[in-house]
């Protein structure tokens, strides 16, 4: 069977524990026909207004739906799971996080656009969705993609991030085939995802615009309460950390 390309996006009740996903958008690539799905569904778990501010999602929107695992997209997602096929997805932890709230444990390989740009493009001021949106001028070219997939943009909808991402895809793709040209882009995406990022300059608190080797030789007592104090620390700086410290 074709190697099937899922380009996933998820909208949420919120970012925290308990919440839910409240939309389930992605298209299928890699067979004669393009898939696309992008469906509401019910939560038990009510919308926060942080996330109604970010996504525009309301209970309104959502009432009445099914859950998210009786849903189309949701029973095609799982018929898709199989190590042949690719889950892509920016910053992927979060979103397979919410789907395995839904009993959703994905056997896919995962390309993370969010951690390929940082390996590829690691001096970005960001490196999130609609940043990359703007600088690459993704913009304009989304309509046109819309088109070609049969898909109407229209605002607050987890399918219109879905095309910014494929549109990203590509231009990833073709950043890592110019600085890995004897391998696979695809294969080499994969592998990007699950390397550890190493981090070379601070990007907030007091050490703000430091070189992290510098901050090492300097106070690397603040790098180790660092390591042991915070627990927001994420795995990357953790990582790097231990890295300058030759843990």
């Amino acid at each position: 069977m074709a190697k099937k390309y899922i380009i996933l996006d998820t909208e949420t009740t919120g970012t925290g524990e308990k919440d839910r996903v409240i939309q389930l958008g992605y298209v299928v690539l890699g067979a004669p026909e393009i898939e696309v799905y992008n469906e509401f569904n019910s939560s038990e778990v009510p919308i926060s207004f942080g996330a109604m501010e970010v996504h525009g999602i309301t209970p309104e929107l959502i009432e009445g739906k099914p859950a998210c695992v009786e849903t189309r997209a949701f029973k095609r997602l799982q018929e898709l799971n199989t190590n042949e096929n690719y889950m892509i997805i920016h910053n992927a932890p979060f979103d397979l996080g919410m789907l395995e709230k839904e009993g959703f444990e994905t056997r896919m390989k995962v390309i993370d656009t969010l951690r390929v740009a940082k390996h590829i493009l690691p001096d970005e001021e960001a490196h999130r969705l609609q940043y990359f949106r703007y600088k690459m001028e993704l913009y304009k070219e989304e309509e046109n993609e819309a088109k070609t997939l049969g898909v109407v943009i229209k605002a607050h909808d987890a399918i219109g991030d879905v095309l910014v991402l494929k549109l990203l895809l590509s231009k990833l793709k073709a950043l890592v085939s110019e600085k890995f040209p004897a391998e696979n882009p695809v294969e080499k995406m994969v592998d990007l995802t699950n390397t550890p990022i190493l981090v070379k300059t601070f990007r907030f608190g007091k050490h703000k615009g430091k070189d992290l080797e510098e901050v090492a030789r300097e106070d690397a007592g603040y790098l180790r309460w660092m390591l042991k104090s915070m627990d927001t620390l994420d795995a990357d700086m953790k990582y790097s950390i231990n890295a300058v410290l030759g843990v």
